[in-house]
């Protein structure tokens, strides 16, 4: 029997180019590194309720539990000098205008293995996108999808945007995008109301998120538990099915959200 080669290691820079390759491609499929090397913008568009600024209080503190650095958060409101929410003021809150929102959304800069999450909650209006109350303003999927171009670029992107009317949002579609609605794009969504801590589709996603196990193991899965407790909320309100809607890039099919 022929003599074994010697085994050799192999030179250290040959290792450094295959971790970077494997990264790389890890990269590409829409694989991250988990949510603590994410960025986000989280909006609350309105004012008139409280709802709006308590969900993203929610959402921004299960990104930090989640171990998202706070300095990777930007929060934009309808009311920045003195936005409260039902677990207090929140701090370092930016006007919500469309102009400061697109700009925060194209000023994100995720490295390889990381990923965007962009939040927006409010009152959606038919044919228009989502109201901005602080400039009186819509923000419209168009220039939305040319901000997270700009700032996420191919990285694993998570676009949701609860409010009336807001599944127009969805043609905001890319290999690299997963985009979560709360409603069609002409179906009204629910629960706007004074006396509520959340909107009915912010307070299933939520709860949602906050599951553990394979249930809550990748956006896809969020996304059908968040539209069953909606159904079953508004079948109990017999209400109209609002009917959130989502898209899945072809890279981020199965994006796991931790």
């Amino acid at each position: 029997m022929p003599a074994m080669p010697p085994f050799r290691l192999l030179p250290v820079w040959a290792v450094l180019c295959l971790l970077l390759a494997v990264r790389a491609v890890a990269a590409a499929s829409g694989q991250s590194a988990g949510l603590a090397g994410w960025q986000a913008v989280l909006v609350a568009g309105d004012n008139a309720q409280p709802v709006f600024d308590n969900a993203v209080a929610s959402v921004r503190n299960w990104l930090t539990a989640g171990g998202v650095s706070a300095q990777n958060i930007r929060v934009l409101s309808a009311m920045p000098q003195g936005a409260t929410s039902h677990g207090g003021v929140l701090g370092g809150v930016e006007p919500a205008s469309a102009e400061r929102v697109l700009a925060e959304v194209a000023a994100l800069r995720p490295g390889p293995g990381e990923g965007c999450l962009v939040f927006v909650t409010s009152h959606g209006q038919r044919g228009e996108g989502i109201w901005l109350a602080y400039g009186s303003e819509f923000l419209r999927p168009a220039e939305l999808a040319r901000a997270l171009s700009a700032g996420c670029a191919r990285v694993p992107t998570v676009v949701v945007v609860s409010g009336c009317y807001t599944g127009g949002f969805t043609a905001m579609q890319a290999p690299n995008r997963v985009v979560i609605t709360a409603s069609r794009a002409d179906r009204p969504s629910f629960g706007c109301a004074v006396e509520r801590t959340y909107a009915v589709f912010d307070e299933c996603l939520l709860a949602s998120l906050s599951q553990t196990g394979p249930q809550a193991g990748t956006w896809r899965a969020v996304f059908d538990a968040t539209r069953s407790c909606v159904g079953a909320r508004e079948r109990e309100l017999q209400a109209t099915p609002s009917e959130p809607q989502a898209a899945f890039g072809k890279q981020v099919r199965n994006l796991p959200v931790r």
